[in-house]
């Protein structure tokens, strides 16, 4: 009987992380950049004296699903969204890079060029600062910034810079806990001339919502079911006891 609680214990456990994995997903089906997270898990043997035909469900690395969301057209020019492969390079809290697709940008009081969430872009140079005031800030597919200074005649473009946008392997990235990707390594990845972008449009979640609450469901069906084997393993436990006492 306790092999057979071990296993839907384990069981019961895992499916309540996938729940959660699969609700963040559908929280986040409207979040600009976002890309959705997978769930596996595997049949994992338990070792330790007596335990040897015990085997109990394991939760692997969660991994992420990283085809490109749908593109929506804003207009306004400081919404960028990569064409096909690549990411936004940007400064995290502890001024180490990351790097996201999320290309919501904005220009803070001192200038500074930042993303949705605060967080500072990365530009050829480090970070990237508007002289402000300014008018008419454009981009250009391979990253360049221009801004008229105001009071300049409309011809006047001046370049101030160009965003860092890298293509590293997405096999070698992995998620923060701050939605950020890094390379596993700990290294910063090198600028890839061949990105481009897109202006006056930003890039939507890939998450399917179909698909996610089709999966939640699915998951709470089969906790119902290792909780009804629990209960099923309580009850055989208890008339094997109650045998026990007869004899």
């Amino acid at each position: 009987m306790d092999k057979m609680l071990y296993i839907a214990a384990s069981g019961a456990s895992q499916d309540l992380l996938g729940t959660a994995v699969r609700s963040n997903n559908l929280a986040n089906a409207q979040t600009t950049g976002f890309k959705a997270m997978l769930t596996q898990a595997r049949a994992m043997p338990a070792f330790g004296d007596g335990l040897p035909t015990r085997v109990f469900a394991m939760t692997e690395s969660h991994a992420t699903k990283m085809s490109s969301g749908p593109t929506v057209q804003t207009e306004r020019a400081m919404d960028l969204a990569i064409q096909g492969d690549g990411w936004f390079a940007v400064q995290d809290k502890n001024g180490n890079e990351a790097y996201t697709r999320a290309g919501s940008m904005q220009a803070g009081p001192d200038g500074l060029l930042k993303d949705a969430h605060g967080n500072p872009l990365v530009g050829e140079g480090g970070p990237i600062f508007l002289p402000l005031p300014v008018e008419n800030i454009t981009f250009t597919n391979d990253g360049t910034i221009t801004v008229r200074p105001q009071g300049a005649p409309a011809n006047v473009q001046e370049e101030i810079g160009r965003l860092k946008l890298v293509n590293p392997d997405t096999k070698q990235l992995a998620r923060g806990d701050d939605g950020l990707f890094r390379q596993k390594d700990g290294n910063d990845a090198d600028l890839d001339p061949n990105v481009r972008i897109r202006s006056g449009a930003l890039e939507s979640s890939n998450v399917n919502p179909i698909d996610e609450m089709m999966t939640v469901i699915g998951l709470q069906r089969h906790y119902e079911m290792q909780v009804k084997l629990m209960k099923e393993a309580d009850e055989l436990s208890v008339r094997g006891n109650q045998m026990l006492r007869i004899i």
